[in-house]
This record gives structure tokens, sequence and C-alpha cells, in this order.
């Protein structure tokens, strides 16, 4: 039997991957040991499921319309509203009977800036107003 070796003929062509593959193993294990200290956790109230939902309410409460576009200005029900006015809005309606709360919807243009978002939702939370949901623009 006859083994061939390449002591005979020009350089080798073939590339040696071992120590690219070794490098990209390393740096693997390096993300996945760091990444989950880096996220954060959000706390979030998840409805629990029940075996008899307690029946709807005969006449709900008309929800309050929060909308908030471009500029940074704030609306609620159609009519603007500053931020000091809309925490007192919040505080009188969160002093009602959870029943008699009407929910709470934000509507905001793409174009927003996320600081006004926030601080609306931070009076919200103040206020501990829990029913709060997010309407697409225009619908």
């Amino acid at each position: 039997m006859a083994f061939s070796s390449n002591s005979g003929g020009g350089p080798m062509a073939d590339i040696n991957v071992t120590p690219l593959v070794d490098v990209m193993l390393v740096l693997l294990i390096i993300f996945m040991v760091t990444a989950p200290p880096i996220s954060h956790q959000i706390q979030v109230d998840l409805p629990q499921p029940t075996i008899n939902p307690p029946p709807p309410p005969p006449n709900p409460p008309e929800p309050i319309k929060i909308r908030i576009d471009a500029g940074g200005g704030v609306m609620m029900n159609g009519t603007p509203i500053d931020m000091k006015a809309l925490e007192a809005q919040f505080n009188a309606v969160s002093e009602l009977e959870v029943e008699r709360q009407g929910k709470l919807e934000i509507d905001t243009d793409p174009e927003a800036e996320y600081e006004v978002l926030a601080k609306v939702l931070a009076r919200a939370k103040n206020a501990n107003l829990t029913k709060i949901g997010f309407v697409k623009a225009g619908g």
C-alpha cells in the first residue's frame, strides 16, 4: 500500500480553519454567559384565567382617549391638555370605583417622542390607573 505525501509537490492549498473555529466558539460562550445579566425584567401583570368570569357591566363607562401628536402635544378626548391638568384628571378618575373607571386608550403619532408617552404613563401609574390600552393610529 502506498500513501501519498505532500512532500514532493508544491505548496499546500488548504486553509487551516481550526483556530478560527476555536475563536468563534470562545466568543459564542462569552456572549452566552454575558447576555442574560445584561437584559432587565419588566413587571407585567397578565390576566389570570378564571373558571367563572364575572359578567360584563351593563353599561360600561366611556373610554378616556389620550392622543399624543408629533409635536409633543397631548389631547384628552379631543381637547388639548397640559401635563398638570392631565395628572389632575387621572387622579379624579382613580377616585371612582374600579367598575366606573373608564379604560385609558393611548394613541400616539408615529413621529411622537417617547418621552411624552413615558410622562403620560408615569402619571397614569401614579394615579393607580390599571385599565390602560394602546390603540393603533387612526383606529
